[in-house]
């Protein structure tokens, strides 16, 4: 079987807005706060167009921690999937004292994305807001990671490859526009 490379995208921060108070971003809580970055549906058309299959990976503690519904993230990742080209949405609902192995920075949710899309990890690329995102990038063996720096006052542990400002950026970074 012939694997294919995929760009795995945090959501809150990459893909929608989130809500940030003290230079510390949280994820929306109602579905009416949940608002698409309108450069996510080129991105992820000039992306898929470029071969690459698009993966969503996603903590959402919110829900483990008791203060989201898990139908309500789910509604937010139908409104996703309808609005943007993806081939799947890997989430973990755990909260963070649950020492859970899909929560990143741990590989987990982009491994069993490659186990069941087929993609070939050391052809991919992680793309997040967060030390998080690119530490999970780094410990799945992905090719390269892709920090979006909104300057958030939590310390940045994982060294990104590229840095940008946001995500039209990104698709010039990976696509070389």
């Amino acid at each position: 079987m012939m694997l294919k490379p995929a760009i795995f995208l945090d959501r809150d921060g990459v893909l929608n807005k989130t809500l940030v108070q003290n230079a510390k971003p949280y994820a929306p809580r109602q579905l009416q706060d949940f608002h698409i970055f309108p450069a996510g549906i080129k991105i992820t058309r000039l992306l898929k167009e470029a071969g690459f299959l698009i993966v969503v990976v996603t903590n959402q503690p919110d829900v483990g921690n008791g203060i989201v519904k898990q139908a309500i993230v789910e509604g937010m990742h139908y409104q996703l999937s309808q609005t943007l080209t993806l081939d799947a949405i890997k989430v973990c609902y755990h909260s963070q004292s649950e020492g859970c192995l899909c929560r990143k920075p741990k590989p987990g949710m982009l491994l069993e994305a490659s186990q069941e899309l087929g993609i070939d990890l050391k052809q991919s690329i992680m793309v997040g807001d967060r030390s998080s995102d690119i530490l999970a990038g780094i410990a799945a063996g992905c090719r390269r990671t892709i920090l979006i720096d909104y300057g958030y006052s939590e310390p940045q542990l994982g060294k990104a490859d590229v840095i940008v400002r946001s995500l039209e950026e990104v698709a010039d970074a990976i696509l070389g526009h």
